[in-house]
């Protein structure tokens, strides 16, 4: 019999929580979501966003403490063995009509990418997905290394579900205040996870604790294999818990074609927001891609 043992999460100073409330069951129609979301958000704690305005503590869901989970059993940090039979995922892909720090896509294809920051409740993650997926939606997944340690079924889920992911850094801690070989060490590690899962370091790197890199971790990650940092031009705000109306109007006010989004894992006023969000989307004709496919 093996007995697995969980490990409490490296510190992180003003990072986002590790888990979320309980999920929100998907709401057949706009309203039900909306309702849904708003019960949801009474649910306090204190967390912070990846967000360049996220500084500051915002409230946040409630807690689960989750031992098992469908994506995987919880183990101790540090690189988790490979699955007996790796994902077979996509290396990073150099695209040279971008820049070295992308925002959005092309303007001129009806296409957008909701891209998720990985970390929190697998439950939940499973709950955004599975709606992203009922909709024929496809998404981008920057996951946190020490989230892959703890939930590494997690990786081939989200592949498996035909979505991309890449890497969010080790420990998720303000990456740009590093110095190089501290900041090399976070994109590294995270690498090292996802290879070790996947076969492949992922086909993204976006920094934590803000919205783009500096030069130094620009350079950092193209020395790890990243030829881009991915960023965003809408932010859905989602991490302040602000409710899923506030959720789906922060994102619908700013989004259009070519739009890149910032969401997270880990929130129910996400999973709330969701259905929503991409029933609008679909009305507007626009489509959730991959953020490959949307540069592609």
């Amino acid at each position: 019999m093996v007995r697995v043992t969980t490990h409490a999460p490296l510190p992180q100073p003003d990072s986002e929580p590790d888990s979320a409330t309980d999920v929100v069951r998907a709401a057949p129609n706009r309203r039900s979501a909306l309702r849904a979301g708003a019960g949801l958000a009474a649910a306090g704690a204190l967390a912070t966003g990846c967000s360049a305005t996220g500084a500051g503590a915002h409230p946040a869901s409630v807690s689960r403490a989750t031992g098992t989970s469908h994506a995987g059993s919880s183990r101790a940090p540090g690189i988790p063995h490979a699955p007996s039979s790796p994902v077979s995922a996509p290396a990073p892909r150099a695209f040279p009509r971008q820049p070295a720090q992308i925002t959005h896509g092309p303007r001129t294809r009806p296409r957008v990418a909701l891209s998720f920051h990985g970390q929190g409740d697998p439950a939940v993650a499973e709950k955004l997905l599975g709606e992203a997926e009922n909709a024929g939606a496809r998404v981008t997944v920057l996951a946190v290394g020490t989230w892959l340690d703890e939930h590494p079924g997690m990786a081939r889920r989200i592949l498996d579900g035909g979505h991309d992911l890449g890497n969010h850094t080790l420990r998720h801690i303000d990456i740009n205040a590093m110095s190089e070989p501290d900041a090399y060490a976070e994109i590294l590690g995270c690498a090292d996870r996802l290879r070790r899962l996947t076969g492949s370091i992922g086909t993204w790197f976006r920094p934590s604790r803000t919205s783009r890199a500096s030069p130094l971790v620009e350079r950092v990650a193209r020395r790890v294999g990243y030829p881009h940092v991915l960023s965003y031009d809408v932010d859905s705000l989602d991490f302040t818990s602000p409710g899923a109306l506030a959720v789906t109007r922060q994102v619908l006010g700013g989004i259009r074609p070519g739009s890149v989004v910032s969401l997270h894992f880990g929130y129910a006023d996400t999973v709330a927001a969701l259905p929503a969000l991409l029933h609008e989307l679909d009305r507007r004709g626009l489509r959730a891609v991959t953020t490959t496919e949307l540069l592609s």
